[in-house]
């Protein structure tokens, strides 16, 4: 029997494209007014080059979009002329202003009817993340009951670890767990890899994902997949 569903966030409860653009650009509005030097310099478009630029120095930081935010932030004060103190100051004062603002999402359709039925249901939400979207800030806390992101755990999905420290954390084995998500890579095969049941988030991607248990193209067809995997979850289990 199903005990826990856990969601992957962007992109499944809601469209994260528009939400990091508008993040950008208010924390470029920022730095435009108290760090004058690093938008002298740098562009909006340039955060990528900057992105690399970090990555190639520091390879072991790619799991962490925060350590990466912070790292370029950094990067890009003290090549713009920042003293070291200042740099780090002003990074740390930008990167909270693009945190704030990366919070304010808007959720698709069905989204929290969905998840209150669920939780009505009696099963326990989880969140399962590669972002740094907190299930406290965007309004999520009384409906999901844990998150694990993989700034924390230390790699990102599909590496079986974060499912892995899913199920420590509930007690569950993986064939009562169904994890929901957009990303055929990181969510249905990480998920699969570890025994999880998975239901796909298709909002218009091209191809399939034949790996997938279910699949919907609207939150609002969760449910009925949900007790269908129910079903068949009563006649599977590991050991």
């Amino acid at each position: 029997m199903i005990r826990c569903i856990t969601f992957d966030l962007d992109d499944t409860l809601w469209a994260v494209d528009p939400v990091i653009r508008h993040a950008n650009q208010t924390m470029f509005d920022w730095l435009a007014q108290y760090a004058p030097e690093f938008t002298r310099c740098y562009q909006l478009q340039d955060l990528m080059t900057l992105r690399k630029a970090v990555l190639d120095e520091m390879p072991d930081i790619a799991h962490s979009v925060t350590r990466i935010r912070i790292a370029q932030l950094r990067y890009g004060m003290l090549k713009a002329g920042y003293q070291a103190d200042i740099a780090e100051q002003l990074t740390q004062q930008a990167f909270e202003v693009f945190l704030q603002a990366r919070q304010q999402v808007e959720f698709f359709e069905h989204a929290r009817e969905m998840l209150s039925e669920l939780k009505q249901q009696g099963y326990q939400l989880g969140a399962l993340s590669n972002g740094n979207a907190d299930i406290h800030k965007v309004g999520l806390a009384d409906l999901i009951d844990f998150q694990f992101k993989a700034d924390d755990v230390g790699s990102m999905k599909p590496d079986p670890l974060m499912f892995q420290q899913m199920l420590q954390h509930t007690g569950l084995r993986p064939e009562q767990v169904i994890h929901i998500g957009d990303n055929p890579e990181h969510d249905i095969e990480g998920a699969n890899a570890v025994g999880i049941w998975t239901i796909w988030v298709n909002m218009g991607q091209e191809g399939g994902c034949s790996i997938a248990s279910e699949e919907v193209n609207s939150l609002d067809q969760i449910l009925e997949k949900v007790a269908l995997i129910n079903k068949q979850a009563e006649k599977r289990a590991t050991l």
